[in-house]
């Protein structure tokens, strides 16, 4: 029999941690490695669909959603997610056809096969906070964070819509200071923490991106933070790979590292930083790191 104590997940990558945000999977699988707690990927899972798909055509949203569920319902554990919008869009399927029973017939039309909406998806912020717990965390940390400024950047989906995640309060969150906490981190107070950085716009409104994460970047800045700590692969695309524009858009110099929470997590648990993606990282964050003597 498996211990009580031990920590088995199902867990969803999705599209992008397969890809632009592949030191995010990787830091993930890392960190989830260290601290015992077992991963196993969904197989054969398909596209959440992401923002687009709901926009366009809410039955294919909702049944790209119904089929990965029904495809984590043959896997061991509660669904681990990485990505916010991955998260959102689960959670939201769940939401909408648990409480329609039109929509849900028609789900069940459209995969020719009876839903599976019981599996709890869950959060990487949820099972490390809750689950596994702080406590643990803390015990966990072989190189703490400590003297480590970070800003702790929510973004859209996290906590939004209320009714829907139920992750954490919706407008005043602490879940991502509490986990980085527990690693040593300085959490900074700041504005701009749960602000859009401009999404998907990125290709069909560049301007509007960095304008927005400019923005949040000059908050960030100001409350004294060295850097930004994401949980979703859009908005570190946003955050950093875009840094560079944003500077010369605004005339201001940031030079601001943005981390996955699993890369700063990762490497406070005393996983090798070679393993954890971090020259794929477009504003080195080598300088900063070891300042804190982290590398």
């Amino acid at each position: 029999m498996t211990p009580k104590n031990v920590l088995n997940y199902s867990y969803y990558p999705g599209c992008s941690l397969h890809a632009s945000g592949k030191e995010y999977d990787e830091s993930t699988r890392e960190l989830f490695k260290s601290l015992g707690i077992g991963l196993r990927e969904v197989p054969e899972w398909l596209c959440c669909g992401a923002t687009p798909a709901h926009n366009v055509d809410e039955l294919l949203s909702l049944s790209l959603c119904a089929k990965n569920l029904e495809l984590a319902d043959g896997v061991e554990g509660d669904l681990a997610v990485a990505c916010a919008a991955c998260f959102s869009r689960l959670k939201t399927a769940q939401h909408k056809l648990e409480g329609n029973e039109e929509k849900k017939q028609q789900v069940e039309y459209a995969l020719d096969a009876p839903l599976h909406l019981e599996k709890p998806v869950k959060h990487l912020l949820e099972i490390l906070a809750k689950d596994y717990g702080l406590e643990r965390l803390e015990e966990a940390v072989r190189k703490p964070l400590a003297g480590m400024k970070v800003a702790c950047y929510y973004g859209c989906l996290l906590t939004r819509p209320p009714e829907v995640p139920e992750l954490d309060c919706t407008e005043a969150p602490t879940i991502m200071e509490r986990v980085i906490g527990a690693a040593g981190a300085e959490a900074v107070s700041w504005s701009h923490r749960l602000e859009c950085c401009g999404a998907n716009f990125t290709l069909s409104r560049p301007g509007v991106v960095l304008q927005l994460s400019g923005e949040i970047l000059a908050s960030a800045r100001r409350a004294g933070a060295e850097c930004i700590m994401v949980a979703c692969p859009l908005c570190h695309a946003n955050l950093d790979i875009r840094q560079k524009e944003i500077e010369e858009a605004s005339g201001e110099i940031y030079n601001m590292p943005v981390f996955y929470m699993t890369q700063l997590l990762a490497l406070a648990a005393g996983v090798s930083p070679s393993r954890l993606g971090l020259e794929s990282m477009i504003v080195s964050p080598l300088g900063l790191l070891k300042e804190k003597q982290l590398i």
